[in-house]
């Protein structure tokens, strides 16, 4: 599918449920990789086996006490991504949420808007996903360049030389982060635990 088929339009009420399951696909897809890269890091590592070392006086069972910080620490992760990239958020007075529809009518993207305090208040990309069976297909840079006319016309209804717009993007989630580089990104910020980068901002001046 080409990228001339798509086009974007605000999200229906109607297509709520359908948007919200795509969101929910999108992390279910990449909150593995990340409860893995997270939990391999040396410090973590040291504070689990610290937490299992203190349970093992309290428990009866060696595997249990070795088993059940992991377990704990991976709902935890889990739960956190859901909740920061599985449900939709306010419009942030940039509108939308915003959707991909295929010619058809098929809603196969969904795309949502804030403006950030930590940017100097400028647009930032809240939710970008993309359902699985049409990825690689052109929707999420249809997606993108449409962010990137939203950044810009607020850009210049506030009198702003220049637009930016920044996209957070989860440190496993490879192929989001490489369709950002192709477009001209660059990573320049990163939050994440005890020194260990989780998710990379990709910014770019448009």
């Amino acid at each position: 599918m080409a990228p001339s088929h798509l086009s974007v339009r605000e999200m229906r009420e109607d297509e709520r449920p359908l948007v919200l399951e795509m969101l929910k696909a999108g992390v279910k897809d990449m909150e593995n990789r990340v409860a893995l890269h997270a939990l391999t890091r040396p410090p973590t590592l040291l504070l689990l086996a610290a937490a299992s070392s203190g349970l093992r006086f309290i428990l009866a069972s060696f595997a249990l006490a070795l088993l059940l910080p992991v377990f704990l620490a991976v709902v935890a992760m889990k739960l956190g991504l859901r909740a920061r990239w599985g449900s939709l958020p306010p419009s942030g007075g940039l509108g939308g949420p915003w959707v991909a529809v295929r010619g058809s009518g098929d809603v196969c993207g969904v795309l949502a808007l804030a403006l950030g305090s930590n940017t100097g208040g400028g647009p930032r990309v809240t939710r970008l996903s993309v359902c699985r069976w049409h990825r690689r297909q052109g929707v999420g840079r249809r997606l993108l360049a449409f962010a990137e006319s939203r950044a810009r016309a607020w850009a210049a209804g506030v009198g702003e030389p220049r637009a930016r717009l920044v996209v957070p993007v989860a440190v496993a989630a490879w192929g989001v982060a490489g369709m950002l580089e192709g477009c001209g990104y660059q990573a320049e910020g990163s939050w994440g635990c005890m020194g260990y980068t989780l998710v990379r901002e990709f910014s770019k001046d448009l």
